[in-house]
């Protein structure tokens, strides 16, 4: 570091509010967020919940604001050129990580190497392949350093792509883009070098992840919250009671059994909004018995989604007979044929197909379905269950797990039959719902491997408007009539926000950055009653 500029930053940190001076009173945000984060490092991240502390605790190239637009991160500007193949991205001089070193193009370069290398097993590495020689790197034909990347100074990184990708920064607001300190640690107990709003304080496992404002961030003074807690929440019930009793200030679920009344009895404080996600069930097409393309389209015509929307959850979802959500452009048309058909109908196929698999009430199908442990989980895996046993004579078997062991168990395929899924896209684009069923995609839990939907993806990624467009709708039907996959429903997010919360957007990826919210000083957590 150059001694002007070590000396600049050493003044902006003396100059910030000192949080003990300025943001004590009510500078504390309580977050339930699901499951307990499976890990803190950017480029592992797999769930949600591990996706909202990597937020808090990083920062891109670019970012997102409140209401979800992508926005100048580190780079406080870039260039593209005519061809879409080149960005240059320019730095903001201010940039640190939160030991008080620069945050330099050549650590974007590092991490983004660091993503796609083969021995990181990143599960977010395929939302780098626009990239140039990161589909080589992935296939382990080229090394990481090979990467279309490069640093042409201390401010300035350059990407090169393969083809042109409209949306490609979006893709750099993912965590798999950030970067990461050479000299940081991922480890619970171990110190963390972030560069975001906000440091690690601790990492209490099954508990709660502490953070605290990041004086170095380039924009600390604009943060108003000093800490924040992600509280570890998978039993929403309690969670609500929490809530209602002043011990949270955001919610990451809503019972969905009560969300009409919360509208009349928490009245605002209730956010419901459409989401870019899906809930499914996956087939383990790696082994016997969900090799059979019959038998899967005949469990998937069986379930009764209506039900599962209005009398299982009952706040909004919409049934999901295709793979796109609604707001995805086009996901209104890539429905099956047999999304029009009556209930009746779809049962009479699914009979014919189950018995053209071998299968009978003689020879009932015995499986089983996997889970983690979550209220509605459960819920749906026993409607599920009963529907299949009613309508075909299935004998179904539930079984839940934790969430790290759970997605442990997904992972490696030996013993999975039917598990639990649910896709949240990474930027509002079919291609993040198509590309997760790719068969080269780390996050491909399935063992879908179909040469003609990869072929039709691969295609689609060098085309763009109408030719993409067409090709994506064929891959859709491709995946439709492969039936890997089960889906149930497309999500709404319900959230419960404290009245103390201010700052709040609903938005389709449900990205919320503390750096965004503020606490008004006029109130206090309180009993909220019924």
């Amino acid at each position: 570091m150059n001694p002007a500029r070590g000396l600049l930053l050493l003044l902006a940190a003396l100059v910030l509010p000192s949080p003990s001076t300025v943001f004590a009173e009510n500078s504390l945000l309580r977050r339930g967020n699901g499951p307990d984060i499976e890990t803190l490092d950017p480029h592992q991240v797999r769930s949600v919940a591990a996706g909202n502390v990597a937020r808090d605790l990083y920062e891109g190239l670019v970012t997102e604001a409140a209401d979800g637009a992508t926005i100048a991160g580190v780079a406080e500007r870039w260039e593209i050129s005519e061809d879409g193949l080149r960005y240059v991205f320019y730095l903001r001089d201010n940039a640190a990580w939160s030991n008080g070193d620069a945050v330099t193009a050549a650590d974007f370069v590092a991490g983004l190497q660091r993503s796609v290398d083969p021995k990181t097993a990143s599960p977010s590495a395929q939302l780098l392949s626009p990239i140039r020689q990161a589909a080589a790197i992935a296939a382990g034909r080229e090394p990481p350093t090979a990467l279309a990347v490069q640093a042409l100074d201390e401010r300035r990184l350059q990407i090169e792509l393969q083809s042109p990708t409209p949306y490609f920064l979006a893709l750099l607001v993912n965590p798999a883009a950030y970067p990461v300190h050479r000299g940081s640690s991922f480890a619970a107990d171990a110190p963390l070098i972030s560069n975001g709003a906000y440091q690690l304080t601790r990492w209490l496992m099954q508990s709660r992840v502490e953070l605290s404002r990041n004086p170095h961030y380039w924009n600390a003074a604009a943060t108003r919250i000093d800490r924040v807690q992600h509280i570890v929440t998978e039993d929403m019930g309690a969670e609500l009671q929490r809530f209602r009793a002043g011990e949270l200030d955001i919610t990451e679920q809503v019972p969905a059994a009560q969300v009409a009344a919360m509208r009349t009895s928490l009245r605002e404080r209730v956010r419901i909004a459409d989401y870019l996600g899906v809930y499914y069930y996956g087939y383990n097409l790696s082994r016997p018995p969900f090799d059979n393309a019959d038998l899967r389209r005949a469990l998937s015509l069986a379930v009764d989604r209506d039900v599962i929307v209005r009398k299982v959850l009952g706040s909004g979802e919409r049934a999901a007979y295709g793979w796109l959500p609604p707001r995805i452009a086009g996901a209104d048309s890539l429905q099956p044929a047999w999304a029009g058909w009556s209930r009746e109908q779809r049962l009479a196929e699914a009979r014919r197909l189950y018995a053209r698999a071998g299968y009978s009430a003689q020879r009932p199908l015995q499986t089983e379905i996997l889970y983690n442990t979550h209220d509605y989980h459960q819920k749906i895996a026993v409607v599920v269950a009963a529907m299949w046993k009613q309508f075909l004579g299935v004998q179904t078997r539930l079984h839940n797990e934790e969430t790290k062991v759970f997605l442990q168990s997904r992972r490696d395929r030996r013993r999975t039959q039917i598990f639990r899924g649910s896709w949240i896209s990474d930027y509002d684009d079919a291609s993040s719902f198509l590309e997760l069923l790719a068969g080269s995609n780390p996050r491909n839990d399935t063992g879908y491997n179909s040469a003609r939907y990869d072929s039709l993806l691969a295609r689609a990624a060098l085309e763009s408007t109408e030719a993409r467009a067409e090709l994506l709708l064929q891959a859709q039907h491709q995946l439709l009539e492969d039936a890997p996959v089960i889906p149930i429903y497309f999500y709404v997010t319900k959230h419960l926000v404290s009245e103390r919360v201010t700052g709040w957007q609903d938005n389709p990826l449900d990205h919320h950055y503390t750096r965004d919210l503020d606490l008004s000083v006029d109130s206090s957590p309180s009993e909220l009653g019924q």
